[in-house]
């Protein structure tokens, strides 16, 4: 397999990790709360219920994903978010935005004519 091919194939399976870790309300409403700022584990669970235990799956999910990073002072832990997966994601989504405005386009189109009709 080439270098060109792995890397490929390495983000496709980012861009996997990142749609799943998505995929989830818990998570999305995690990211967003992240989107105004750095968060404690407890800060981020405040909203939600759901156990500790499941907040941190869910946290690990994000991390995987690296849409989440941590950084543990002492015993607390600091999440923030990372935005850089998001930007990928945007990229890729970005190449079947002209298909999407094209059917859009057209759809109007027969919209129009079909009232004119």
């Amino acid at each position: 397999m080439t270098r060109s091919a792995r890397n490929s194939l390495r983000q496709e399976t980012q861009l996997d990790v990142v749609f799943n870790a998505l995929s989830d309300s818990t998570r999305r409403k995690m990211l967003s709360s992240l989107m105004r700022g750095s968060k404690t584990v407890t800060e981020l669970a405040e909203p939600f219920d759901i156990s500790l235990p499941a907040i941190s799956k869910h946290l690990k999910v994000l991390e995987s994903a690296r849409l989440v990073e941590r950084t543990i002072e002492g015993r607390v832990h600091h999440c923030r978010i990372s935005a850089k997966p998001l930007e990928d994601a945007e990229k890729w989504l970005s190449h079947y935005r002209t298909f999407w405005e094209g059917n859009l386009d057209a759809l109007k189109e027969y919209i129009e004519k079909s009232d004119k009709e």
